[in-house]
């Protein structure tokens, strides 16, 4: 650990360089809110893309494996050397990784021009060598208990070419799409599963409040077991009775955990109430694909997606994305009104985007307003954290 403080002192490029979390939370932001704005006249058929991908794969796909993948990058780029008391990447090698997921980004939307193999290679890349980064700093510093972290990580690589795969045999990506999915959840369910409670504690404590978090015992072991094969079920039949009993008894299971951790007693503060918040969507997201999976013609499947799409994994992202940009850059962990705010568009967007799932007569209209809620969030958080992320 005082190697990679000492590292971290003596680094005198620029601030950009210094530390994961600061390109590709940058890179996340800018991302998210581009490929959004574009999205609606993508669908609708105003735009077309030079990309191999049907519209909706190209979006799905950015989304989960182009805006998801950064943000687990710039997440444990930073967690990792904290876990193993390694030196962080920095320098030349965080800009080659970084220019890795950029090079992805460009090969996928021109896909159409340079071919699919190509865009699988190219953008088959970077989660592949983040993978094996991650694997090799986890074992170098003999941290075993996160070797599962890494492990997700290299199934979601697996899955980015899948979903090529998959796209050009078929047209579509539903099976990669639900495993892109399923595995990001899953991550939140075991990262925020961390994060979540060790935040709320610190904060009670703080405010110098008696009652904490329960921590982490046989019976949170038993719902990750569970929330996994609800998953898996997931991913091979979403529409299997049986998954979606899992999945029925992992969104109540995951509640439950949520419960345990005080979460009612930090509403005064918003940076701790927007963890807990995109946990119970994660868990919300459960309850609406099991629903799904025992009547899909009564609760369309993409209800269950979206929630957990927008609402968990596009909230606890900016949720992780602005704690730890102001913890790392030295910053009080206090959420500015621009912060709230935020928070409350990627809300606003979820609800805006659910309502076109069940109202035909306006689902242009709420896809195209879902859009711009989604969009006004990620410029605030360029507004608000871009220059901490940039500057020493």
């Amino acid at each position: 650990m005082a190697r990679t403080a000492q590292t971290q002192r003596a680094y005198r490029g620029p601030g950009l360089w210094s530390r994961g979390f600061r390109p590709f939370f940058l890179a996340a932001g800018v991302w998210a809110g581009l490929a959004i704005a574009i999205w609606p006249a993508v669908f609708l058929g105003e735009l077309s893309l030079p990309t191999a991908f049907a519209p909706v794969e190209w979006h799905v796909h950015e989304m989960l494996f182009g805006y998801g993948a950064a943000v687990v990058a710039g997440f444990l780029l930073t967690a990792i050397p904290n876990w193993t008391g390694r030196l962080p990447v920095a320098g030349r090698a965080l800009m080659l990784l970084a220019g890795l997921w950029c090079a992805g980004r460009v090969a996928v939307l021109v896909s159409g021009l340079v071919g699919w193999g190509v865009a699988l290679a190219v953008d088959g890349a970077f989660l592949l060598a983040f993978a094996l980064l991650a694997g090799r700093e986890v074992i170098a510093g003999r941290n075993w208990r996160n070797a599962k972290v890494v492990a997700v990580v290299l199934a979601l690589a697996g899955a980015n070419m899948a979903f090529h795969l998959e796209a050009q045999a078929t047209g579509a990506a539903a099976t990669a799409t639900r495993a892109g999915i399923g595995l990001l959840v899953f991550l939140i369910l075991l990262v925020g599963g961390r994060v979540v409670p060790s935040f709320t504690h610190n904060w009670l404590a703080k405010q110098g409040i008696a009652q904490r978090p329960v921590p982490f015992g046989r019976a949170d072991g038993v719902v990750m077991m569970l929330s996994a094969l609800a998953l898996l079920g997931w991913i091979i039949t979403p529409e299997n009775p049986l998954t979606g009993g899992l999945l029925l008894a992992a969104g109540l299971s995951n509640l439950w955990r949520l419960t345990r951790w005080q979460g009612l007693r930090t509403m005064s503060d918003p940076l701790v109430l927007v963890l807990h918040a995109g946990f119970a969507l994660a868990a919300l997201g459960f309850l609406a694909t099991g629903g799904h999976a025992l009547a899909p013609h009564h609760l369309p499947s993409a209800f269950g997606l979206h929630v957990w799409a927008i609402g968990a994994i596009g909230g606890m992202t900016l949720a992780i994305m602005t704690r730890a940009t102001l913890g790392h850059t030295g910053q009080a962990l206090r959420a500015s009104p621009l912060t709230v705010a935020l928070y409350i568009c990627v809300l606003v967007s979820l609800l805006l985007r659910a309502g076109a799932i069940f109202s035909s007569s306006y689902f242009v209209m709420l896809l195209g307003l879902s859009a711009v809620f989604w969009v006004i969030a990620f410029l605030l958080f360029l507004a608000s954290y871009g220059p901490l992320l940039c500057r020493r």
